[in-house]
């Protein structure tokens, strides 16, 4: 029975993500494919709609088309013009700037975003949680802390898509040399799938402890010197008044004789 339990589970291993990844990718044409049908005018009447992922490429070759009309000068003369009229809308246009700037971020061929993995110190010190850089922080931020700081997304445990964004010194940020997959499938995982060491041995948070305890120690030597000279000098300023008020009398005792005498 232990023999048959290993197979099977063994089994479950190898066949379950091939009949996820079938799934869900059967499941998506399907979904572009309907709408598709729905956009087009009498498509779901022709016979190639029975066919598997023609809507898919249909729409693969329209945006491809689209992109081709925008970069020209009648292209981007629609599209501004398209865009004026959604800023004149007051919930279409926060919708819209914000889905814009973020597909331009993700999909610009010159962003830094998510190409990057880091470790971070987070939430408090001596923990560390793996983050993805989205790129420099710019605009009031960066004016008014004085570093040179970068945006990083913190991912939650299982679902990547929430997390948090930190605006960390970049100084203080321990860059990795594994793969943005890696890291998705490790925070995925709940750490349970590691991708390989490419660190090449690298221990970077353990040399950080002895430069802090060096400080500690040359503190009270310093202190207890400058308290050491402070009560010597005043000694020496107690002593020197008191043999100032001591010869003091002496000397005006023998003018008041003289005078007497006269």
């Amino acid at each position: 029975m232990g023999r048959i339990r290993s197979w099977f589970f063994t089994g479950l291993v190898v066949t379950a993500p091939v009949l996820l990844t079938i799934y869900i990718t059967w499941s998506a044409i399907e979904i572009i494919d309907s709408q598709v049908a729905n956009l087009l005018p009498h498509f779901a009447e022709t016979a190639y709609s029975d066919i598997p992922g023609t809507g898919l490429l249909i729409g693969v070759a329209l945006i491809t088309v689209i992109g081709a009309l925008a970069a020209g000068f009648m292209g981007r003369w629609l599209i501004s013009f398209g865009e004026s009229l959604l800023n004149r809308m007051p919930v279409v246009r926060s919708i819209y700037g914000a889905t814009k700037q973020i597909l331009e971020t993700v999909v610009s061929a010159q962003s830094d975003a998510f190409r990057e993995v880091v470790l971070v110190e987070y939430p408090r010190k001596g923990l560390w949680v793996i983050g993805f850089v989205t790129g420099n922080t710019k605009g009031e931020v960066d004016t008014l802390i004085d570093h040179d700081m970068v945006n990083v997304f913190i991912p939650t445990t299982p679902n990547p898509t929430s997390g948090f964004l930190l605006f960390c010194p970049k100084k203080e940020v321990i860059f990795l040399e594994m793969e943005v997959e890696e890291a998705v499938k490790m925070v995925v995982s709940g750490g349970i799938v590691t991708p390989p060491d490419r660190s090449g041995g690298k221990t970077i948070a353990k040399t950080a402890a002895p430069k802090k305890a060096a400080p500690k120690t040359a503190t009270p030597k310093k202190a207890s010197s400058k308290k050491s000279s402070s009560a010597q000098v005043a000694v020496k300023k107690t002593t020197a008044k008191a043999v100032t008020k001591k010869a003091a009398p002496k000397k005006a005792a023998p003018k008041k004789a003289t005078a007497k005498k006269r």
